[in-house]
């Protein structure tokens, strides 16, 4: 199975197992390392705040699975950890919870001719993000955001 996939199966497993526990996935990165494979995740409360007990207890849940399931053949690392302050906002239900809070993102291609703006969260729909970014009151389509993070 290719690293796309892997990556796919690992963090719907993930996915399910911590909102069974009260937490979500955040981000998964799977990597080929000299010495195996690593496995690093992020994990979060819906309205934020994650203590290091809570995510080595969610690295003891997920281990399991993911051996049950094959894949922790051979040497690995896995990690659970917190995004940290500065989580990155990726879903509309990230940018939801950031509302009225200041966030730079960062385009996969313009809007208004720009491809990195600053702003405060302003509305969130189905498809887009609203900013007021000073001068200007912009929609970013969701599918245009390569990546987004509060600022602080």
């Amino acid at each position: 199975m290719d690293q796309g996939g892997i990556k796919k199966e690992i963090g719907e497993l993930a996915s399910s197992l911590f909102s069974g526990k009260g937490f979500e996935l955040v981000e998964i990165d799977v990597r080929n390392s000299g010495s195996g494979v690593s496995f690093s995740l992020l994990a979060d409360r819906p309205q934020g705040g994650i203590s290091l007990d809570e995510c080595g207890m969610l690295n003891r849940l997920l281990k399991p699975a993911l051996e049950e399931k094959g894949f922790l053949a051979g040497q690995y690392t896995l990690e659970v950890s917190s995004p940290g302050l500065d989580r990155p906002l990726k879903q509309k239900e990230d940018f939801r919870r950031c509302l009225g809070r200041q966030a730079v993102f960062f385009l996969n291609c313009p809007v208004s001719e720009r491809i990195e703006w600053k702003g405060l969260i302003s509305k969130v729909d189905e498809q887009s993000v609203f900013i007021d970014a000073g001068d200007s009151l912009l929609e970013i389509p969701l599918v245009k955001i390569n990546k987004a993070k509060l600022v602080f």
